[in-house]
């Protein structure tokens, strides 16, 4: 089997995005990936209500909140991986 060299492999070029601050940022990884930050604003929401109810003393909501901030976690973190994947592809086309 007389293969020859393999190709060379030439990066393909990055996008080049001129003078953009964090805001303007912001706004395109947002627009990119908007279930992101619903998930993290989600998970901030239970946690925050979760502390409130341990604070008065309800502590069975306060279980069910942290389980339920998980579950936030879990929905940001799927949601962060399936927005790598599309990106991914995306850039292969």
């Amino acid at each position: 089997m007389a293969a020859g060299p393999p190709p060379p492999l030439e990066p393909s070029p990055l996008p080049v995005f001129s003078d953009e601050g964090f805001g303007d940022k912001f706004l395109r990884k947002t627009r990119e990936n908007p279930l992101v930050p619903l998930g993290c604003l989600c998970t901030v929401g239970v946690l925050t209500y979760g502390l409130i109810s341990f604070k008065r003393g309800n502590t069975r909501r306060s279980q069910l909140m942290m389980r339920a901030r998980i579950l936030a976690q879990g929905f940001t973190f799927a949601a962060l991986l399936g927005g790598m994947v599309v990106t991914a592809m995306k850039s292969r086309k």
